[in-house]
């Protein structure tokens, strides 16, 4: 409130000086920053942003669409436009063309979608599927895509070498015999031209990102000169190479010029023997795999994105532009090709443009630089990948020796880790083989990444706004469904061993990876939460029925270091039910100061994690445990999946064991200081409150479970296979009130289907249950009525239609210890104490039944007494209260 003197000055404004205008704009700072709420992390620093920006220096053209035209050149516009159209014919060539653009398409606005969504660091590929699907799926497709990267490289270098055979070996059209040929001396050269591509690497990517362009203008004027050559040439014989075994003595294949009864010969497939591949036969799947690993390169503009000054609009512009421009060579070339020159040509030799072209070095010359270049790429994008792999820890300290390796921001022994794998691939030998491994690891990441795309859109998540305008859910699953129909049709095997090995990748980061806990956000979270929403809804809790009844449990923790066994029995007694672990901070909810609950909330979502339970975590602050135990009852859950039992921890003077420090404990964890979790008694909770939280449970009509002695828990497999404890045992008897009919009613009943459930846990089932029958026999003087069929005989033909396996276990002091009843209660529960006491010996948990609680609360402290005698010191006991059925003799 201002003061006279402040108030008077405001009423002036056009008197107000600088001075007090400023302090009093500063009062009001002060006083609203109090009880301002602090602010998370999540802001975007503008100026790291700049700075980074500044550090990057290639642009549209040189960034992105020159090392995606000359990778989706590469080996195939010199070296497998005559391999396709001859075996294929025009028509599904241009078939092919067309989807295999499509699936290009198609991917290049999923991965135009993901860069247009954020800021997008080094990586490239990687980093966007990574922070998309988060990283499980990130890591094993990321490590599936520098694989791919390394196969492609290898499969480049291959087409480079093949290409100097053809020109320079025996049977060279440049120069014959300059070099030698043979496996292993192809096999030599590959080796040098992959150490060619290590030594630039390590030199510096920048340089080559540099001379991209340069490289590009030499391989576009080596396609003028053949485009030229095939609208000039008139009709010769062009020679076979030497290296072709299969076509016996002939020696030349005819090219005729353009002419219309070429293009008939060429214009539907006939599918012959591949004679690099020692004569196997060509098909469909084979020659699409070698025409699609031909414009895989996609991603080398993306894989650039550590480099390019503005990530979000040269990728999607560079790409695109670059798959337009290859297309139309691509259709031009097919079209010249099927035109003018005969089939057996094209079939027996893959290299005829040299033989046609008014300057054969051109040919040389552009493939040379073409499948040089493509190679280099592939392995900077892959030692980028591997890099980014590295330094996310994906794979822990596994890959930690490769950031090490870094000088001058060029990852050297990623380089080289990439240029041994490449090594390893160049083995293969056959380029035909390695092109269909190629296209099948780029088509795996292709589907990962429109994946990403389609689960992100059809999750319907806030954040996902691209600006780029052309992307809809409908093309991210176009992508999907084509990447994924190719991968089988050009290699089931292959295919089927890449999504294997990505599956097992998952699998293995998922359980193992230490980045399971970062923040990059992952597609499965948002999926996750589409889908559960919508099941929620779904769940109707009026069509809840008796026969597919399980429990829903709350349970009230107080601290959680003395409750480790109880939480851990009662996460096996759900029966795959909704667990809730509740815990009431006792405080004013009405103050200025932080919520405690949020504060707590991450600690206790650790603790989950650490004791391995399928459970959720409320956390509610009230003035008292009983207020929050009501809001907890009320609010926990969701819809259909509400608590229907909830459980208490008995109100016992006796401190616990320390579970999460004690040494011999199985839940021992230095994580979790006494300052998270202290431990805490229930000495300032009285007696009445406690009976009325009970009450609470009854009234709202939820089942109540109260349990004691639970520090006694053992679960070690050793305890139940040397036959220390055998039985899980439950008393149907209300030893407070015993009634003839205690065994059949509905608490009777809920106690049954609770231990069956624990029996049916794969731990608990080398136990037996077993059902203690307290049968007395009848006397006049008590006021119990004698029946006809004996308790024994009932309980028998109960349990045989509720399918229980149980045995009945007559107790026979039940009628010494009911007929201290009359005469001194204190120690007639003693008496029940021993007795229960004395038969559970070799017992892992005992249920016994829980009356229902005093109507007046002067009795409640009574109540609480008896209980106690009758559960003291006995194994890890449940009391149960049941009220609704659970139980059902149909079908």
């Amino acid at each position: 409130m201002l003061e006279p003197s402040e108030a008077s000055t405001n009423t002036h404004p056009t008197d107000r000086s600088p001075l007090v205008g400023t302090t009093f704009m500063k009062r009001l700072s002060n006083i609203f920053s109090k009880n301002e709420p602090r602010q998370s992390e999540g802001y975007v620093e503008f100026g790291s942003i700049t700075e980074q920006s500044e550090q990057r220096t290639l642009g549209t053209f040189a960034g992105v669409f020159s090392p995606v035209t000359l990778s989706m050149f590469s080996a195939l516009i010199f070296l497998r436009v005559g391999y396709v159209v001859g075996n294929a014919g025009l028509l599904v060539t241009l078939l092919q063309f067309v989807i295999a653009y499509a699936i290009l398409v198609f991917t290049v606005a999923s991965i135009c979608a993901i860069s247009t969504n954020g800021a997008v660091e080094g990586g490239g590929a990687y980093f966007m599927i990574s922070r998309t699907l988060g990283p499980e799926f990130g890591g094993s497709i990321g490590t599936l895509f520098f694989l791919a990267n390394l196969v492609s490289s290898a499969l480049y270098i291959t087409g480079c070498v093949e290409g100097l055979m053809e020109n320079f070996g025996p049977s060279g059209y440049l120069i014959k015999g300059l070099i030698n040929d043979g496996r292993w001396w192809q096999f030599l050269y590959c080796s040098g031209l992959n150490t060619l591509n290590l030594v630039v690497c390590l030199i510096g990517a920048s340089m080559f990102a540099k001379t991209t362009v340069f490289i590009l203008s030499i391989v576009c004027t080596c396609l003028g000169f053949t485009i030229f050559s095939f609208l000039y040439q008139g009709p010769m014989e062009v020679s076979l190479p030497d290296s072709n075994t299969i076509v016996g003595n002939i020696t030349m294949g005819n090219y005729t010029g353009l002419r219309i009864a070429t293009l008939n010969e060429n214009l539907y497939s006939y599918y012959g023997k591949d004679y690099t591949a020692h004569g196997e036969l060509v098909t469909f799947a084979s020659v699409f795999g070698v025409l699609f690993s031909g414009v895989t390169g996609i991603m080398a503009g993306a894989n650039m994105s550590g480099e390019l000054k503005n990530p979000g609009k040269s990728i999607p512009r560079g790409t695109l532009s670059a798959i337009a421009f290859t297309f139309a060579i691509y259709l031009t070339l097919s079209l010249l090709t099927a035109f003018t020159s005969s089939r057996f040509l094209l079939q027996n030799n893959y290299l005829f443009m040299t033989g046609v072209n008014i300057v054969p070095a051109m040919v040389a010359l552009g493939l040379f630089t073409a499948t040089w270049s493509a190679s280099l790429s592939n392995v900077i994008g892959g030692s980028r990948v591997i890099e980014a792999l590295a330094k996310d820890k994906v794979f822990g300290s596994f890959l930690s020796f490769i950031p090490k390796g870094t000088w001058r921001n060029n990852p050297i022994l990623a380089v080289v880790l990439s240029w041994l794998l490449v090594q390893l691939v160049l083995l293969i030998g056959s380029l035909n083989i390695i092109a269909q491994l190629n296209s099948v690891l780029f088509l795996l990441s292709y589907l990962a990444t429109n994946m990403a795309c389609l689960g992100l859109e059809l999750s319907g998540a806030p954040n996902f706004r691209p600006s780029f305008k052309y992307f809809t859910w409908h093309t991210a699953f176009l992508g999907l469904v084509g990447t994924l129909i190719m991968m089988f049709v050009i290699s089931p095997i292959y295919a089927a061993c890449s999504i294997l090995l990505c599956l097992i990748l998952i699998i293995f980061l998922h359980l193992f990876s230490p980045t399971k806990e970062t923040q990059w956000g992952s597609i499965s979270q948002a999926l996750i939460f589409h889908q559960v929403r919508k099941y929620l809804l779904m769940l109707d809790s009026r069509k809840n029925h008796v026969k597919f009844w399980r429990p829903q449990v709350l349970l009230l923790i107080n601290s959680p270091r003395t409750s480790c066994p109880l939480i851990d029995f009662i996460n096996d007694l759900k029966k795959g039910g909704l667990y809730v672990l509740g815990h009431v901070v006792t405080e004013d909810p009405n103050t200025n100061e932080p919520d405690a609950a949020l504060e707590l909330t991450p600690h206790w979502l650790n603790l989950v994690d650490h004791l391995k339970v399928k459970a959720f975590v409320e956390l509610t602050v009230a003035p008292t445990v009983r207020e929050g135990l009501q809001h907890l009852m009320r609010l926990s859950g969701m819809g259909a999946m509400k608590p229907n039992t909830i459980v208490l921890g008995f109100l016992d003077k006796h401190v616990s064991n320390d579970f999460l420090s004690n040494g011999d404990s199985p839940y021992l964890s230095t994580s979790f200081t006494q300052n998270i979790f202290p431990i805490k008694t229930q000495h300032n909770l009285e007696s009445v409150e406690y009976v009325q939280m009970m009450s609470d449970v009854l009234r709202m009509n939820k089942n109540l479970c109260v349990c004691r002695n639970f520090f006694k828990l053992n679960k070690d497999k050793r305890t139940f296979r040397n036959g220390t404890k055998q039985y899980i045992d439950v008393w149907p008897v209300n030893f407070i009130l015993p009634n003839e009919n205690d065994a059949f009613d509905t608490t009777s009943l809920f106690m049954m289907q609770l231990a069956c459930i624990v029996n049916m846990v794969p731990m608990w089932s080398r136990a037996k249950l077993r059902v203690c029958v307290c049968d007395e026999v009848r006397q006049s003087n008590f006021s119990l009525t004698s029946t006809t069929q004996p308790k024994y005989d009932r309980l028998r033909a109960l349990l045989k239609i509720l399918r229980i396996e149980a045995e009945l276990y007559p107790i026979g002091v039940w009628n010494e210890v009911i007929e201290s009843q009359s005469n001194d209660v204190p120690a007639y529960l003693h008496n029940v104490n021993k007795m229960i006491l004395d038969q559970s010996k070799n017992t892992a948990v005992t249920f016994i039944y829980l009356p229902s609680t005093p109507t007046h609360i002067n009795d409640s402290s009574m109540y609480l007494d008896m209980l106690e005698v009758i559960t003291e010191n006995l194994p890890p006991t449940i009391l149960v209260h049941g009220v609704s059925t659970v139980t059902s003799t149909t079908l």
